[in-house]
């Protein structure tokens, strides 16, 4: 009967660390849901190539500029 014990509570201790492990598991995977839904709500329209300004060379800096 010696045996048994250490034995038993070896297991209760894989258990007891399994059980902890799936718990923040869970935790984590309904915060990166979470965050998931939320980016997806705030996500931008896509910019269409008209709605981009036309940009124009300045003759004195050289630098292009949005007309």
């Amino acid at each position: 009967m010696p045996f048994l014990l250490p034995t038993l509570g070896k297991i209760a201790l894989g258990v007891a660390g399994a059980a902890a492990m799936t718990v923040m598991a869970v935790r984590e995977f309904r915060r990166l849901a979470a965050e998931q839904a939320q980016m997806k709500q705030a996500q931008m329209k896509p910019v269409r190539v008209n709605d981009l300004p036309t940009l124009r060379r300045d003759p004195e800096t050289g630098e292009y500029r949005p007309m």
